[in-house]
């Protein structure tokens, strides 16, 4: 059982639903663990939404949320560019996420900051290159997340990151990532949460972003074996502190004491 936990961050793509389909028994769940009186939060590497619109995506699929549970990649890159105050930046990025970044002075020509998100058809020869020059002249870059690769969205398709890295190796310059694991997203959301490190647990299906970021920030995790999970995951590294076949069984998981020591060392598992 999981001791003095009084929040859970939950992975969204994976956790909650994967490919748009929602997982069975994820939205009691979730309604369950809120009626109990845990503080929830939905942490998405997607730049895509803004949290508005990812709010009204979980709305309509059955979800009981509030815009202010829900953080977005994009969502976090805007916090982290606030405490930054800059002068002017250059996002890269389309979709609803875009709005996140309202506030700030954009300028494609002389930005402080290159902010890259998934631009997804926009990706092209000129705006890279374009980047590039400007980055080479002393402009800022910023990842808003380290994802190489994503499947949320039926086949798999380039990142953000690949075309961060893209740019980091061809300018010399190093980015700032934002998104999982990266410590700030998780920051973020513990403080708006009002929660110490161990009051809280990160939900997650990915080892290298959702278990890898929980564990470096100090807050305890649990894998579940949905979404991009695969068997190898349990040969890695990473161990988080429970593995579980579904968000389903994480209720009982908070709240009984049914849990039993995994064969895996520095793993556990819900039996």
């Amino acid at each position: 059982m999981l001791h003095g936990i009084r929040g859970v961050i939950f992975d969204i793509d994976g956790v909650l639903e994967y490919q748009g389909q929602v997982y069975p028994g994820a939205i009691d769940a979730i309604e369950t663990l809120r009626q109990k009186g845990f503080v929830l939060r939905f942490l998405t590497n997607s730049t895509l939404h803004s949290r508005q619109s990812r709010t009204a995506n979980l709305i309509a699929m059955g979800f009981h949320v509030f815009a202010g549970e829900v953080i977005t990649a994009s969502y976090a890159t805007a916090r982290y560019l606030r405490h930054r105050n800059p002068r002017s930046c250059w996002v890269m990025l389309e979709g609803e996420g875009l709005d996140e970044f309202s506030a700030f002075r954009q300028d494609m020509e002389n930005p402080e900051y290159i902010v890259v998100g998934d631009n997804r058809s926009k990706f092209d020869f000129d705006h890279l290159n374009h980047a590039l020059r400007l980055l080479l002249k002393g402009a800022k870059l910023v990842g808003t997340n380290p994802d190489l690769v994503d499947n949320s969205r039926g086949a798999t398709e380039l990142n953000v990151g690949a075309w961060v890295r893209l740019l980091e190796v061809a300018s010399g310059v190093r980015a700032a990532y934002v998104g999982k694991p990266q410590p700030f997203v998780f920051e973020l959301a513990l403080t708006d949460m009002g929660l110490d490190k161990d009051q809280v647990v990160m939900v997650g299906d990915r080892i290298q972003s959702d278990i890898r970021g929980a564990q470096a920030f100090g807050i305890r995790s649990v894998l579940v074996k949905t979404g991009e999970f695969q068997v190898g995951d349990l040969d890695a590294d990473i161990k988080p502190d429970f593995i579980l076949d579904s968000i389903t069984d994480l209720v009982g998981l908070l709240t009984k004491n049914t849990v039993k020591r995994s064969q895996q060392p520095g793993a556990w598992r819900n039996g």
